[in-house]
């Protein structure tokens, strides 16, 4: 790829959206009928079409999960904003994106609902053991013995990791239940009656499940540690639908295969979609393929917000939902 501020071969053409990666047909298909659009993750040559045609790229649409990395920005001199397919945007270098004068926006609020309902289905399931259950009675088991008595749900202390838009939507759910809601977050969020510990480890200690909404990116890398799960405890439960990267997935294999946690719940992996087989043996583990807002309903809300961030951006020099400090 280019060096930083190469200047691309062939004269200035016209101003370019450049799809980093795959995106919903729909969506797809609105943007190049809009725009001119090159798809890079199609093109024979990504390389060539860099050197050749960056210059041209006045945005970029990315999921994500790819992001637009260091290179691929330094390729595009032009580039003013980058778009992202989800409400993530930690594979995209913010601080770096905001010193080269180019704006980051994600699809925040779309996709609060449905992650919030999965979190507290996969809670549910994790600690009544209906996915474990299923596959009991499909194996024929029940007519050998009764299933083994799981955990109740309702009643119990839940710690929420994150308390942002999915984290309140979650802890608003569980109200419901009767549950006894706490939270860890840098700083106190403002109209909560939830309590506050100051760590994810004293969070932890203090819960008998703990749902990890959490923003990914290196600030949170391995943030739910051995001595989080071990604070945890062997009654204790695990729903991760934040990012892979929050969980030391290492540390949890142990906890898993060691009894020293009872059971989790995983939309999310360190290296996806490779899951461990420790995790994939234990039939105290759910273990789901990063689903929590693939339903019909908020994938097309999602594409709908990209396809405005990139309309607005192209009359108007400015997207509609920036990510915070990114924007001019």
């Amino acid at each position: 790829m280019s060096s930083p501020g190469t200047t691309p071969t062939a004269p200035v053409g016209p101003a370019t959206l450049l799809q980093v990666s795959p995106l919903l047909p729909g969506l797809e298909q609105a943007l190049a009928e809009r725009h001119h659009t090159v798809r890079l993750h199609e093109l024979p040559d990504p390389d060539r079409f860099l050197h050749e045609r960056g210059g041209d790229v006045v945005a970029a649409v990315t999921s994500a999960r790819f992001g637009v990395g260091d290179a691929l920005m330094d390729a595009l001199p032009r580039l003013g904003a980058i778009v992202h397919f989800g409400v993530g945007h930690e594979t995209t270098d913010v601080v770096r994106a905001r010193a080269r004068g180019i704006d980051v926006s994600n699809t925040p609020d779309v996709l609060t609902d449905c992650v919030a309902d999965l979190a507290v289905g996969a809670l549910i399931d994790v600690m009544r053991r209906m996915s474990a259950a299923d596959r009991y009675v499909r194996a024929g088991g029940w007519g050998a013995a009764p299933f083994p008595l799981a955990s109740r749900v309702s009643g119990k202390r839940v710690g929420v990791l994150g308390l942002g838009r999915i984290g309140r939507a979650v802890a608003r759910r569980l109200e419901g239940f009767g549950v006894e809601v706490s939270y860890c977050s840098r700083v106190p969020v403002p109209g909560v009656a939830y309590r506050r510990l100051p760590t994810a480890e004293a969070l932890a200690k203090a819960c008998d499940a703990l749902v990890v909404t959490v923003a990914g990116g290196a600030g949170t890398e391995g943030l739910v540690s051995a001595e989080v799960l071990e604070a945890l405890g062997p009654e204790g439960h695990l729903v991760n639908v934040a990012r892979g990267s929050v969980v030391d997935e290492s540390a949890l294999v142990a906890a898993v295969e060691t009894g020293r946690i009872a059971g989790a719940a995983l939309d999310v992996f360190a290296d996806e979609p490779n899951v461990p087989r420790a995790l994939l043996d234990s039939d105290r583990v759910v273990l789901l393929p990063h689903i929590a807002s693939a339903t019909r309903e908020t994938r097309e809300a999602m594409g709908d917000l990209v396809l405005r961030n990139v309309e607005r951006f192209m009359t108007e020099g400015v997207l509609l939902t920036p990510v915070p400090g990114s924007a001019h």
